[in-house]
């Protein structure tokens, strides 16, 4: 039976319960008395009227436990679905890039051993913030910068060109975040940008952080037929709403061949 049927359920059995009494002694005013008019328990002996009396008070007290029942049902579903939505965002973010990174780590293990081990255990560390720290609700802003980091040093291996990437941090160490958001928008840059130039790709990225704020904008040009949208920002959209209601400024903005993006996310 569904949360819904079992919902009407009890209501038809509350209304027919809160109903049934009041037609009952009614009808029996009305056919067995000689009264013209009829109140409600206006003939019956007193302790009859407190009998009535207390049983709709129980009705009232059954049915405020059962409403705060289906509220507190109803509220756990509703996160238990954001959970879960959140969970399959999650698993959104990028598997393939960890597939292309292991191809060019398989060619480059006979040419440069020393380099390809120190991008294993690059792959590794991210790999395991995904898979792990991405389970938290939260993590500390300087883990989420590593990650960043070593997205793009793995990043630099694939092209066989020169990319410049500057990535400026001011930030109080202890702050926390939400794991796994910045990642999207820098991925943008990569596959929107960096992947289609020939030369002169450049990427700018800035976290800083306040009391109240924290602050990530990324900048990168592309070829001017290039459309920056697509399904990782959807889902970064969509896990924004989720997290930080009213909580957070996205905006896009594009210059000729300049892309640039701001997130801005507010810690009440």
């Amino acid at each position: 039976m569904t949360a819904l049927k079992r919902n009407i359920k009890w209501i038809v059995i509350a209304l027919l319960a809160i109903a049934v009494v009041p037609v009952m002694i009614t009808a029996y005013e009305v056919i067995f008395t000689e009264n013209k008019s009829v109140v409600f328990l206006g003939n019956y002996h007193p302790k009859v009227a407190i009998i009535v009396i207390c049983y709709y008070v129980l009705l009232f007290c059954l049915g405020v436990v059962w409403l705060v029942r289906e509220i507190i049902f109803i509220t756990k579903l509703k996160k238990e679905k954001m959970k879960a939505e959140l969970m399959l965002l999650k698993s959104q973010v990028s598997p393939h890039f960890f597939f292309n990174t292991l191809n060019n780590l398989y060619g480059l293990v006979a040419k440069d051993p020393k380099k390809a081990q120190e991008l294993i255990l690059k792959l590794s560390d991210m790999m395991r913030y995904s898979i792990y720290e991405g389970e938290k609700e939260t993590v500390k802003i300087q883990e989420e910068i590593d990650f960043l980091k070593n997205y793009v040093e793995l990043h630099k291996m694939r092209y066989h060109k020169l990319i410049s990437v500057d990535f400026y941090c001011n930030i109080d160490e202890n702050q926390k975040v939400v794991p796994l958001l910045f990642i999207i928008l820098l991925e943008n840059a990569f596959k929107h940008g960096v992947e289609n130039l020939r030369e002169n790709a450049y990427i700018k990225m800035s976290l800083t952080t306040s009391k109240n704020e924290i602050f990530f904008s990324i900048e990168n040009n592309f070829e001017k037929t290039e459309n920056q949208s697509g399904i990782g920002l959807k889902n970064l959209k969509r896990r924004l709403e989720l997290i930080y209601p009213n909580q957070h400024e996205l905006t896009f903005s594009v210059n000729e061949n300049i892309y640039k993006a701001q997130l801005i996310l507010k810690q009440l």
